[in-house]
């Protein structure tokens, strides 16, 4: 018997939980200002139909926050009504408090909304909803479930991602084993109840009592026969729209006579409360990341994979905020705040995250919105950079300066900090700032001077530098908190020099100047620069060809892997959605370019080539009726620094492409030769296996499955025998081809110039300068999560340098005096660590597990023994068991294959 049949012999009627929302995209094919005009009058009227009646229930925020504080900007009178209806259940808030993207933001960012979000309706004196909120969303990451439990969230309603389904749940099992009990919505998605009964998209449709209670019992019937539970959503929230007063009274005068239906106006946290005690009955599980391009023609649902590469510019600044926060100002203004008692800036912390999270709504940081929008997202990635980086520059220099001793006249004090939570052992660049009155030397006949100094380790040992570039008589200030700025001036050279770092921690070292008339050189062979166009340490030898490409020798297992950065660029008639791929398209190559190739280091700290390689590419598409590249062609010039450092198994890039085409792609391939089926590549909170090869039914597919997938550093493919990573930040799309070398592809950017609703914008041609960085780790064993996970934060996190000179220290020195080298904590074994912050009162600890098996992890507080015992808390730091002592300033942590873990030291 079915869903329907069980309706009409049931002796009661089964209840339909109608939810008035809005599905508000705070900004997209209009700008921010424009659409809060409309959020205003929405919610004016929201409010008037609640005070007076016409509202049955309860309006549904569309699960975040925000909007109620972008309202109450304009309307601050009204926060005490927003409140008072809060309470009354008239107004269901949150729980995020921006809609994100799930893949283009990182795990912790996605943590810290949610808890904004809840944070938020608490101010208004109500528990923010428990309805895990994600109907909009381009794809769903593989650890939502757990993120979600985190705060005790146990119910979700999804769509993107998943194909249709003849049934409305699944019970979603995350990377963990974590299950989240789900309702996905119907063909139409979140705005199905709209197209069906209040026929938004038939403009000339006006809906009449009698048709929206025709419509309705029909909707009602058709949903009741594809449940496996006995409630039904009603979700009427599409895209910007007010609510339809005449076709809500009229169902509700549906609901006053309906002999089969129970139709309530209630809340998602209503419907989901009766689901989950009948979660039981939901057959249909769906499991990790649900990624499934559209492939029913009479289902909606598109995953929209091109919003990982456009304006690339987007995703690199907010990889580069994401990292100022979790590996700079939160754990150094924490270990200050520890160390020598300065105060924690949690207000200023709070508002660099807002401005960083303001630019997560799915439609900004996708990149898929009008050029207004995404020049609105400049301003708030700089206040975010702003704030986060005046905050690490306060927590370390204040660590700097309390290193015990003082500093002479003819000395710089140069502390090295590093964020990781692994030490840091090789060589680093440092651009000393010499005192302009401290002598020179020069070659031969006085060609260059050369400031004279040598560099000394916290031990007094004297460390070998090669000398990079310098740049003189640059000018420096020093501010003075009761006296005007100070100016003065500075000769800066780069040197690399071999260095220890702890984790997370610092050392210091001490540039003392030479006597008059002495040079200060170190012997500059053996180089790793062994030819005109290679380069080679203890585990790799790198070589230039001819056309710019790079052939890679692993000399531990002997492989070696050509063409590696060779250049592949096609046509992109697309948008910020989608890359879109022309008939009469093109690849361009640089497998017969031009190269030139340049020695830039040579030494044994750091060996560095210069690769400048044109490519001859269409100048543009034509979007005629040729639909077509363009017959005449522009050199599309990338310029790269290919480095290699002693004892590192990886090659460093940075590369800058001079665009001057328009409507391409270019991608940079490495082709791998690994015999596999599968690859890795790292995502919130995971590491996920996938296919490499496509369905095999693509080609019938409504939405083309597409090779480009989402990571977020790194991508790895290994066979057992050889294979290759290669670890970026910013560059969120990879892929691995489906072809007989298994090339792994980087996109490095897309332009185009349609967005939506207009005839075309320039913005998204990125013309101009763009610079990247990305390393090559060769594989001589299975690839090792945890460690790749490692170098995705050392690339994007690096090593930062404070530089004090004697007058300096009264401006910044506490009451502690240091030791010259020390670190906060270290973490050995499966894990990855994502937070370290100051709050609540403790040092709060965020970690994870990658790998598919259970292990130890081993936290160790080397240099805040005052922590002694440690507590898990879930994500809005509430204890989760008791609290148990740090041992001799460690302690073992216990992680599940796939688990997301969150501790409390005090």
């Amino acid at each position: 018997m079915g869903k329907a049949d069980r309706v009409m012999a049931a002796p009661t009627r089964l209840r339909a939980h109608y939810v008035l929302s809005t599905h508000w995209d705070r900004e997209w094919y209009q700008s921010f200002q424009n659409y809060r005009y409309q959020l205003v009058r929405l919610l004016d009227r929201v409010l008037a139909g609640l005070e007076d009646g016409r509202l049955r229930g309860p309006f549904q925020t569309d699960g975040q926050a925000i909007i109620l504080e972008d309202y109450l900007e304009i309307r601050p009178e009204r926060r005490s009504e927003l409140e008072r209806l809060a309470q009354a259940g008239k107004l269901v808030i949150g729980p995020w408090y921006v809609l994100p993207d799930e893949f283009l933001v990182s795990g912790e960012a996605l943590i810290r909304n949610l808890r904004l979000g809840r944070e938020i309706a608490r101010g208004f004196g109500v528990e923010p909803s428990n309805a895990g909120f994600v109907c909009d969303l381009f794809g769903h990451n593989s650890q939502m479930p757990q993120i979600f439990a985190g705060f005790g969230i146990r119910g979700g309603l999804i769509w993107r991602g998943l194909n249709h389904l003849q049934t409305r749940h699944v019970r979603w099992r995350g990377a963990d084993g974590t299950e989240l009990a789900a309702y996905r919505f119907p063909s139409g998605g979140y705005c199905d109840y709209t197209f069906q009964v209040r026929h938004a998209f038939e403009h000339a449709v006006q809906p009449t009592g009698d048709s929206v209670r025709a419509d309705l019992d029909t909707y009602l019937r058709h949903e009741a026969e594809h449940t496996e539970v006995d409630p039904i959503l009603l979700f009427d929230g599409g895209d910007h729209e007010e609510w339809d007063e005449a076709v809500y009274a009229a169902m509700l005068a549906y609901a006053d006579r309906a002999d089969d239906f129970e139709v309530v106006h209630t809340s998602l946290d209503a419907y989901l409360a009766e689901v989950l005690p009948q979660t039981a009955r939901i057959g249909t599980v769906v499991n990790g990341e649900l990624r499934e391009p559209g492939s029913d023609y009479d289902d909606q649902q598109w995953v929209i994979p091109g919003v990982l590469s456009s304006r690339v510019w987007i995703k690199q600044a907010n990889a580069e905020c994401q990292s100022l926060l979790c590996q700079w100002a939160e754990p150094f203004s924490a270990w200050a705040s520890l160390m020598l008692g300065t105060e924690v800036p949690q207000g200023f912390l709070d508002v660099a995250w807002k401005w960083l999270l303001q630019n997560h709504p799915h439609d900004s940081i996708c990149g898929c919105s009008i050029d207004v929008v995404h020049e609105d997202m400049k301003y708030r990635f700089s206040q975010t950079r702003q704030i986060a980086d005046r905050l690490t520059n306060e927590a370390t220099r204040a660590i700097a300066a309390s290193v015990a001793g003082d500093i002479g006249d003819d000395e710089v004090r140069v502390v090295l900090f590093n964020p990781l939570t692994a030490p840091v052992d090789e060589t680093t660049e440092v651009t000393v700032q010499i005192p302009l009155h401290w002598p020179q030397f020069n070659e031969f006949f006085g060609f260059e001077p050369k400031p004279a100094f040598r560099i000394f380790d916290g031990a007094g040992r004297e460390l070998p530098y090669q000398r990079l570039h310098q740049t003189n008589n640059r000018r420096k200030l020093r501010i003075h908190t009761i006296k005007f700025p100070e100016a003065y001036r500075t000769h800066d050279v780069t040197v690399s020099l071999p260095v220890s770092v702890p984790a997370l921690g610092y050392t210091t070292l001490t540039v003392r100047a030479e006597p008059a008339g002495r040079a200060t050189r170190y012997p500059v062979k053996p180089s790793l620069v062994v030819a005109e166009n290679a380069l080679e340490n203890e585990f790799l030898r790198v070589t230039v060809e001819a056309n710019g490409s790079l052939t890679l020798l692993d000399k531990r297992s002997g492989m070696s892997y050509a063409r590696l950065m060779t250049y592949a660029d096609n046509a992109d008639i697309g948008d910020g959605w989608y890359h879109g791929q022309a008939v009469n398209d093109q690849t361009f190559t640089s497998t017969a370019a031009h190269a030139a190739v340049a020695i830039v280091h040579d030494g044994p700290q750091l060996g560095a080539l210069r690769v400048r390689t044109a490519m001859a590419v269409p100048a543009a598409f034509h979007f005629d009726d040729r639909m077509a590249r363009s017959d005449g062609l522009v050199d599309l010039v990338i310029d790269s620094v290919i480095s290699l450092r002693p004892g590192c198994d990886r090659v460093e890039v940075q590369s800058t492409v001079h665009n001057v085409a328009a409507d391409h792609r270019l991608r940079v391939l490495f082709p791998t030769g690994a015999q596999s089926d599968t690859y890795l590549a790292d995502t919130p909170f995971d590491v996920v296996e996938r296919p490499i090869p496509l369905h095999a039914d693509n080609h019938l597919f409504r939405e083309l499955e597409m090779e480009t997938r989402p990571q977020q550093c790194w991508t790895a493919v290994y066979d057992g025998t050889r294979g290759l990573a290669v670890v970026s930040s910013g560059l969120l799309e990879s892929a691995v081809q489906d072809g007989a070398e298994r090339t792994l592809a980087l996109t490095l950017f897309r332009a185009t110039q349609r967005t939506v609703f207009t005839d075309g914008e320039p913005g998204g041609q990125l013309p101009g300068a763009l610079s990247f960085r990305y390393w090559l780790v060769p594989l001589a064993a299975l690839p090792d999560r945890v460690g790749l996970s490692r170098l995705g934060q050392q690339i994007a996190g690096g090593l930062r340098a404070v530089q004090l000179r004697a007058a300096d220290l009264p401006l910044y020195r506490q009451a502690a005096a240091l030791p010259a080298s020390s670190g906060l904590l270290a973490v050995d074994g499966p894990a990855v660590v994502t937070s370290a912050r100051w709050l609540g009162g403790g040092l709060e600890l965020r970690l994870f597990n990658p790998t598919p098996e259970s292990g130890q992890a081993t936290v160790r507080l080397a240099g805040a023994t005052q922590l002694t015992t440690v507590e898990e808390v879930d994500f809005e730091s509430r204890p989760r068991g008791a609290a148990r002592p740090v041992v001799d300033a460690g302690v073992e942590i216990a992680l599940s294959a796939k688990q997301i873990k969150t501790l409390r030291f005090a």
